[in-house]
């Protein structure tokens, strides 16, 4: 299945809200491919499977006193009859989803080609089940209702050390849960401490639209609801959605989506900027100017309206020299020139910005380099960012590459270098061979080796080594080659 499953993933969970009846439990299913259809949206039904014959024990079987039993045997199903809900599901586009209560049925569910696994909050800590779905090779879902940092830190590392594809839920096993109970500032803490998805399993008044509307504003990409489908003799729990009033339930997800935007650079419509540019103050000279002049701060005044083309109060700079002749209180067309500073500037705020939403501290001893193979003016396209933190017997870098940013192919005589990357993916080639280097994992550059590394959405990596010495990189590029160091790197002493 595809990586990007869990990505705006709404669940319709069933549960045992078939009431035991596969006629009912199609019309439900049913009703929820209408709606996955009328709103185009990434939709999974889930049901849940017991093996009741192995997983009560034999004396409780029909005992009427012990909470869930007598509802979990009066709706029970067989395999051919979930079999049957499980083709009808697909059959209207549904993803289809289940959570497994005993290690047979996990076997059902592969067995039957279910595409998730959920895992329930109750079985969250359950290691011979999870033992069994990690060995089902399907991307996993769990729920962690009631369960602590720590029960999470296990879990976390259990599937991650088995490569298990899994999202996790903040849920609270509370049935209807109240306001003051839900806690959805728990997902930021979440979110910061696990690197998979995060998402909501709500079990709220069916009423409430708020609470999944922040926790989508809390970063949720995954959202879980009750549903079932009351009729003249069923009634529905007090936490599940009739799914013919569902609607509500989506309209408020995808209009959260939609207010909350993407994880992609901030868009600006052109009605915004138009906005601004309205308001904007533009630059005006207060006395008639030569062509040739150079204008001063006291030569011009800022006022609206700004014209268009006009250079803006924010755009102007002490001493541009005029392309044309001004009169008195016209609007000042120029263009601030190119310069090296404001270029290099604006590349240490990126530096800086990158550095601060992966949480890496630098601290205050450092020496900043910026490599340019190509120049200065190229340095977005190719080039890094090298913080220079320790060079003894051993050697400790922050590299640091700009979206879209490539460094040639190259290779040391003197220096093994061993990278770690800390944020982002790492593109790198070495020795002609591609591997994708992710947030944690390390490779080890050996002496001679050649490589070349980019970045498609930015990375930042340590690099630990021998002692660096100048003059060490070797490139296959012989226009690099040729050029002095001092063409192709720019030391900063700070920020």
């Amino acid at each position: 299945m595809e990586s990007n499953v869990f990505e705006k993933l709404i669940i319709f969970e069933m549960a045992n809200n078939h009431q035991g009846s596969v006629e009912h439990g199609i019309n439900i299913i049913n009703a929820v491919g209408e709606l996955a259809s009328k709103y185009g949206i990434n939709a999974a039904i889930k049901f849940q499977y017991r093996d009741l014959d192995t997983m009560i024990h034999p004396d409780y079987k029909n005992r009427t006193d012990v909470k869930h039993i007598p509802r979990f045997m009066s709706t029970r199903l067989n395999s051919d009859q979930f079999y049957q809900l499980v083709k009808v599901a697909k059959s209207v586009g549904l993803k289809t989803m289940c959570t497994p209560f005993d290690e047979k049925s996990v076997d059902l569910i592969c067995e039957h080609g279910i595409d998730i696994i959920k895992i329930a909050s109750c079985s969250a800590v359950d290691w011979p089940l999870l033992e069994k779905v990690a060995q089902a090779n399907k991307p996993v879902i769990i729920s962690t209702g009631g369960k602590s940092f720590l029960q999470m830190d296990r879990i976390y590392s259990f599937l991650e050390h088995r490569g298990v594809n899994f999202a996790m839920l903040h849920c609270v096993g509370m049935y209807p849960v109240k306001e003051e109970d839900v806690q959805l500032n728990v997902m930021t803490r979440m979110m910061n401490r696990y690197h998979v998805p995060v998402g909501y399993s709500g079990h709220e008044n069916p009423n409430d639209f708020t609470i999944c509307k922040m926790a989508i504003a809390k970063g949720a990409s995954i959202l879980e609801r009750h549903v079932g489908l009351a009729t003249n003799e069923i009634k529905l729990n007090a936490y599940s959605t009739d799914v013919r009033d569902a609607d509500k339930w989506i309209e408020a997800i995808i209009s959260a989506f939609k207010i909350c935007g993407g994880d992609e650079d901030k868009r600006i419509p052109e009605a915004e900027l138009k906005s601004m540019e309205e308001l904007a103050r533009g630059a005006y000279v207060n006395k008639a100017i030569k062509q040739g002049d150079k204008i001063n701060r006291e030569d011009v005044f800022f006022a609206m309206p700004c014209q268009t083309n006009q250079t803006t109060s924010g755009e102007f700079v002490e001493g541009m020299v005029a392309t044309r002749d001004y009169s008195k209180n016209e609007p000042l067309y120029e263009r601030r020139a190119d310069d090296i500073v404001y270029s290099v500037r604006d590349i240490i705020h990126d530096v800086k910005g990158m550095l601060a939403e992966a949480n890496i501290v630098v601290g205050p001893d450092f020496e900043l380099e910026l490599s340019h193979h190509y120049g200065l003016d190229k340095f977005r396209e190719y080039g890094a960012t090298i913080v220079n933190i320790i060079n003894r017997e051993y050697c400790k870098k922050l590299i640091i590459m700009l979206p879209g940013q490539k460094h040639p192919n190259h290779y040391h005589k003197v220096k093994e270098e061993s990278f770690q990357v800390l944020y982002g993916k790492l593109d790198l080639i070495m020795d002609g061979k591609y591997q994708e280097v992710r947030t944690g994992e390390v490779v080890t550059v050996k002496r001679n080796s050649q490589h070349a590394f980019s970045s498609k959405d930015g990375c930042i990596f340590e690099e630990i080594s021998t002692t660096h010495v100048k003059n060490d990189s070797y490139y296959e590029d012989e226009r690099i080659a040729k050029l002095d160091l001092m063409q192709r790197k720019t030391i900063l002493e700070n920020w």
